[in-house]
């Protein structure tokens, strides 16, 4: 870092630096990676997360030309005498033909040094057709190349081989742990109130680490300074309402956006009433909700505060309480609920115009807890008799991070800063209760694991600089280090990309990344459970490491297309696995229940993309090999990993049929999933060597694939704009031509007729079970 230091040092002739802030013009939003262009010198920038941006040129005439994606280009022609203050409001011209995922936040997928990087518009998002109907930001990344899903319905993120807890995934710079609702079928993120999805595969800035596979980076909307705007959306599992607009006009916004299902509520008379007709009270369901807010408050021309917060949970609930008269009453009560709560505190400053700096309090919680209550009641003795058992586990997090950009000069942009983050881990911890009031008897007993508490500390640093017109280089390192226990575990990892301009409007690129990830999550291979344990590494169990490079080349094909192609190769140390057999509910310690080992994966992938006009969209293809081996699984021998898929493809397609009605599709084909059946059965006897019984022999791990994988979505969206607010109402299908895909395979016994012996014989066969057919959606929403 010294060395670029020393090289922005000096500046031909006298210069001066142009800063300022890009919002749009009608609601006050900070505008994210806008570009800045002076066409007379040939030299730019572009704004940051907060809409910041800074240039320094030499005293001349300049021509700024200032552009977002979407929103009409303003242009700023002056001379240059001294440093200048210029904030820009760009007014907003988007239409679904305007609207694009881009390659990179700047311009041109090929100027950018910055592969493996994808920005996905939130209208977009909102168009592309869902499960049910319900705009899911990470089912969208899905669609990317490099990236696959768990499963069918499923939100989790395979990222490059990488498995669902290698992703780091931050709402407005928060970790978010569980990112799933049932099971995986949704996600938690309610499009209403985001502004920004960024997905990185590879090439990692060293400003990011933790994870070893990818970064999904979301902004929160900061609540509208101008005016007041909301969004009421109705659907066919849930609904939406979103409210923001100025506290204080053009100085404190806020926004406030709630999301909930509601089958139990509707079901809810239907289940009391069939719980009256069997004699009892009682009721049960489902649901889970989200909670978003922002306040967003300017103390000054160049300081900024804000505070946004996010709460979501699921909850299951069952109860029942069957009553003998005045004699006694019997009741039980069953609950399952979890989630998470992350929090953020903010403060932005200019401090020069060249300087800006970011500094966040950040807090995130991710709990499970499960409780079951079975009881009797005496209503004329008042004497009670319980037994109840809870689980609780979880995650907690207290982060101060600190992140300065400097820009010295168009050529260089320097960032550097620091993280501090202290872990609560909670791997497990049951609770048994009996209370017998009439025998005045208490037994209270906690078994389980002990509270872990960890630190964990990085600081960063670096800069984007050209060392010609042609090449454009990001280096930069990040040191981590871990404090556990007795144990410390301290990592230097290099990062570097860089891009070389061709001609014809194309671009070779380079990317080298190493990371660490210290924490670590306890899942079985397969449907994404609540009960999956975030732990951290200890003496016993070491933090897992990878390198990456990746090569590639892109080009912008005219004005409208953009083509990339990137291979890469992935390894991977220390990665986890539950043994054979190992299971989640367990009192005993977690360490002894995993095994470690190595992986790596290696493949191509190719996008193109039509980034405007009528018709919109893009195809991704993606060939790779993954592999997984263990010295304790699969007898120390390598094996595919579960998600290993040799190809998958997406296209989808958006067309602006008329200013009222557009259209959207989606197709998907991945091979199918790697999975492990048995290939005999035996007899023999149990433990005591005194009975017999059948067991089963498998053979190879993750020898079998099953059935392709392949569905159609599609989506009409119509539009009408009424006196006081505007309205959208949504019709598709999920699955669209219905197609029978694996949810797992089981085993089965059939009884078939055998001519050779004129009778009926019991024949095992493996089958498949498919979870959903075609799955129409309906929707109505409201913009007021």
């Amino acid at each position: 870092m010294g060395f670029c230091l020393l090289m922005t040092a000096h500046v031909m002739g006298q210069s001066y630096t142009i800063s300022g802030f890009i919002t749009d013009a009608k609601s006050g939003e900070s505008l994210i990676g806008a570009n800045v262009f002076n066409s007379l010198h040939r030299a730019g920038t572009q704004s940051n997360t907060y809409g910041f941006y800074s240039i320094t040129l030499p005293a001349d005439s300049v021509e700024l030309v200032f552009s977002y994606v979407g929103y009409t280009s303003e242009v700023r022609n002056f001379v240059l005498r001294g440093d200048t203050s210029i904030n820009i409001e760009l007014q907003s011209s988007t239409t679904l033909e305007t609207v694009e995922v881009r390659g990179s936040t700047a311009g041109r997928i090929e100027e950018s040094s910055q592969m493996s990087t994808i920005h996905v518009p939130i209208e977009q998002i909102k168009t592309i057709p869902a499960l049910l109907g319900e705009t899911d930001v990470l089912k969208t990344l899905q669609l990317l190349p490099g990236v696959q899903s768990g499963g069918e319905g499923q939100s989790g993120l395979y990222v490059r081989g990488g498995g669902p807890d290698q992703n780091l995934i931050l709402l407005d710079g928060v970790p978010v742990y569980n990112a799933s609702h049932l099971f995986g079928f949704f996600s938690v993120f309610n499009a209403d109130a985001i502004k920004d999805v960024k997905l990185i595969k590879g090439g990692f800035p060293a400003r990011y680490g933790g994870r070893l596979s990818s970064v999904v980076d979301i902004s929160m909307k900061e609540g509208n300074m101008r005016e007041f705007k909301g969004t009421a959306s109705i659907g066919l599992v849930a609904s939406r309402f979103t409210l923001e607009g100025p506290i204080i006009k053009d100085k404190t916004s806020f926004i406030f956006s709630f999301r909930r299902t509601y089958i139990d509520l509707l079901m809810r008379p239907l289940i009391q009433s069939s719980f009256r007709e069997s004699g009892t009270e009682g009721n049960f369901g489902y649901y889970f909700y989200d909670l978003n807010a922002k306040i967003n408050h300017r103390l000054s021309d160049r300081d900024r505060i804000f505070f946004s917060v996010y709460s979501g949970d699921d909850r299951f609930y069952f109860n029942e309480k069957d009553k003998f008269g005045n004699d006694y009453v019997d009741y039980s009560d069953v609950g399952l609920g979890w989630g998470n709560l992350t929090s953020a505190f903010r403060w932005n400053r200019q401090w020069t115009p060249r300087l800006f700096s970011n500094t966040t309090l950040t807090y995130s919680r991710y709990r499970l807890h499960t409780g079951l209550e079975f009881g009797t009641e005496y209503p004329r003795t008042n004497e009670l008799d319980l037994i109840s058992l809870e689980y609780d586990s979880g995650i907690r997090d207290w982060g101060l991070k600190v992140d300065f950009d400097y820009l010295p000069h168009p050529n260089h942009h320097l960032r550097f800063g620091g993280n501090l983050t202290l872990h609560r881990f909670n791997p497990g911890l049951f609770e048994f209760r009996e209370i017998d009031t009439e025998r005045d008897y208490q037994f209270s007993e906690k078994v389980g694991q002990e509270v872990v508490h960890a630190r964990e500390l990085y600081v960063y640093a670096e800069d984007e600089f050209e060392l010609t017109d042609r090449l454009k280089v990001n280096a930069g390192l990040h040191f981590s280090n871990f404090f556990v226990d007795d144990s410390w575990y301290a990592s230097l990892q290099p990062r570097v990309s860089a891009r070389y301009l061709l001609p014809s409007s194309s671009s070779l690129k380079l990317a080298f990344s190493s990371m660490q990830q210290n924490i670590h999550l306890l899942a079985h291979e397969g449907i994404g459970l609540p009960t999956d344990l975030w732990v951290p590494s200890t003496s016993v169990v070491l933090p897992q490491k990878s390198w990456q490079v990746a090569a590639g080349y892109a080009r912008s094909i005219g004005r409208e297309f953009e083509f990339s192609a990137e291979v890469y190769y992935k390894d991977m140390k220390n990665v986890l696995s539950y043994g054979d057999g190992e299971g989640i509910f367990d009192i005993s310690d977690w360490e002894e229940r995993i095994t470690q080992g190595k992986g790596y994966s290696y493949g191509l992938e190719l996008f193109l993309q039509k980034r405007s006009g009528r018709l919109s969209g893009w195809v991704g293809y993606t060939l790779s090999w993954t592999m997984r081996q263990f010295e304790d699984l699969n007898f120390g021998e390598a094996y595919p990993f579960r998600y290993d898929r040799r190809h998958d493809i997406s296209v989808v397609g958006m067309y602006e049929i008329s200013d009222r009605v557009n259209f959207a599709g989606t197709w998907i084909y991945g091979t199918g999933n790697a999975i492990t059946l048995p290939v005999a059965r035996y007899t023999g006897t149990d433990d005591s060597h005194r009975f017999r019984q059948d067991f089963q022999f498998f053979g190879k791990r993750n020898d079998f694939r099953m059935n392709a994988y392949h569905r159609l979505d599609l989506g009409f969206n119509f539009k009408r704009e009424r006196t006081h607010y505007n309205r959208t109402f949504s019709v598709g299908a999920y699955n669209a031509y219905s197609q029978q895909n694996p949810f797992f395979i089981f085993l089965s016994s059939e009884r078939k007729y055998n001519p050779e012996t004129n009778s009926y014989e019991s024949e095992e066969v493996f089958k498949q079970f498919s979870l959903f057919p075609v799955i129409p959606y309906v929707s109505w929403t409201a913009e007021f």
